[in-house]
């Protein structure tokens, strides 16, 4: 039997944007001998807004990266959703990742782990209600990683990744035992 399978979806998709290194140090932490763990990233799948003529919740998809978006979206029986806080709003290409589909999440667990200079509450209280409408199994455990000055370069990158985000282990840890708890029970 294969193990069930958590993607890492990146939100950002700008250029200098310090997500990358988040997911990879967040797949790292949250994979276990009973979970597999990838990192999607939103800036390699590159989908255009919302071009489909039907609605998504038809799910009757017509142009070929709706179709391979969709196909990867059902491989996974879980996802966390990495994403920085704009303007107390989310990034706009992680809401179109969400509107192109809609079955393809229902139903199946969701955390969220936001990041910003003061942890991006806002923006995942905005993307819970997108959540909600898109009926995932929203977890209880949700991570807001607040960035230090310390810890970042002049370019807004970790200095030392594994050092920053020592903090929140403990988080990831649990995390993975939820998602293990919901997906195997």
């Amino acid at each position: 039997m294969t193990n069930p399978k958590i993607g890492i979806i990146v939100g950002s998709t700008r250029p200098s944007r310090i997500g990358p290194s988040i997911a990879d140090w967040l797949q790292k932490q949250l994979k276990t001998p009973y979970l597999d763990v990838d990192v999607i990233d939103l800036a390699q799948i590159d989908l255009p807004l919302l071009d489909e003529i039907a609605m998504p919740s038809d799910g009757h998809y017509e142009l070929e990266h709706t179709k391979n978006w969709s196909r990867l979206i059902q491989g996974y029986q879980g996802f966390v959703l990495l994403f920085p806080q704009y303007n107390w709003g989310y990034p706009a290409p992680l809401k179109n990742a969400l509107d192109c589909l809609y079955s393809e999440w229902r139903g199946k667990p969701v955390s969220m782990v936001s990041y910003g200079g003061r942890g991006g509450f806002q923006a995942a209280l905005a993307l819970s209600l997108v959540l909600r409408g898109l009926k995932f199994h929203r977890l209880s455990t949700n991570i807001e990683i607040s960035l230090k000055p310390a810890d970042l370069d002049s370019h807004g990158h970790f200095k030392a990744p594994n050092q920053a985000l020592a903090p929140y282990e403990f988080n990831v840890q649990q995390l993975s035992a939820e998602f293990q708890h919901v997906l195997t029970d």
